[in-house]
């Protein structure tokens, strides 16, 4: 019995990187999986090449800080497989730059997809998940949330913020047999990574315990846990995947 048999998954920003490697993992364990991603482009091509690898899943393009595009996906996600098990918030932007230099415009956008768009997606499938009796959201968090980064106003207001949400949604639907948990990743080898300079990523390494970054697969594998019902008793809980560096 594989640990997703049956189960149908949400998966935003899910195009590339840590979203991608979610939907391969997920697959793997027998879910249904809805790869959503602003980039219909990239989503179709994705969706294409993981249909022709025998995977049972579906591209929805939206845009997660359009509450009207993100009902839709809802919709579209309970018309098209029956139910909404499982919502994964892992899309993301960055946009940034120190704070005299930050525009207001840069502040919104990292705002609007990092921290409303959590909201827009959870608020968008609880309805189904309550009616269920069950559901698993996570969110994806940052280190940069927690001990906030240089350059980062932006984003790391969000990924704190998503924090927060977790633990009150916790509270609110854990009576309702939904369990809300977020994952905290550290630095991970991702295209958002890959633009920072090698000098600057020797830096971060030498701070990590374990000399490394993530891989995209690390963490997917922690949204895995969290999702299937080996977690049915972790709720509101912020699982670090950060090689150490928050000790």
């Amino acid at each position: 019995m594989k640990r997703l048999d049956g189960k149908v998954a949400i998966i935003t920003g899910a195009a590339n990187g840590i979203g991608l490697a979610a939907v391969r993992v997920f697959a793997r364990e027998g879910a249904k999986v809805v790869l959503a991603d602003f980039d219909e482009k990239a989503g179709k091509e994705q969706e294409r090449a993981l249909q022709g690898e025998g995977i049972d899943c579906k591209f929805i393009q939206v845009d997660v800080s359009d509450w009207e595009s993100v009902q839709s996906l809802a919709k579209e996600t309970k018309n098209v497989y029956d139910k909404i098990d499982i919502l994964i918030n892992n899309a993301g932007i960055t946009r940034d730059a120190m704070l005299a230099k930050m525009t207001v415009n840069q502040f919104q956008q990292v705002i609007d997809v990092n921290l409303t768009g959590v909201f827009h997606c959870t608020k968008a499938v609880i309805p189904y998940m309550i009616e269920q009796g069950k559901g698993k959201i996570v969110s994806t968090s940052s280190v940069s949330g927690v001990y906030g980064n240089v350059g980062q106003t932006n984003y790391a207001a969000a990924k704190s913020g998503i924090i927060g949400m977790t633990k009150s949604w916790a509270k609110e639907l854990g009576r309702k047999g939904i369990n809300v948990n977020a994952v905290v990743p550290g630095f991970t080898e991702t295209s958002m990574v890959n633009t920072v300079p090698e000098k600057v990523i020797d830096q971060i390494k030498a701070q990590i315990p374990q000399q490394r970054l993530g891989k995209p697969e690390e963490i997917a594998n922690a949204y895995l846990f969290l999702s299937s019902d080996e977690s049915d008793y972790v709720n509101g809980h912020a699982l670090h995947v950060d090689g150490g560096i928050m000790m």
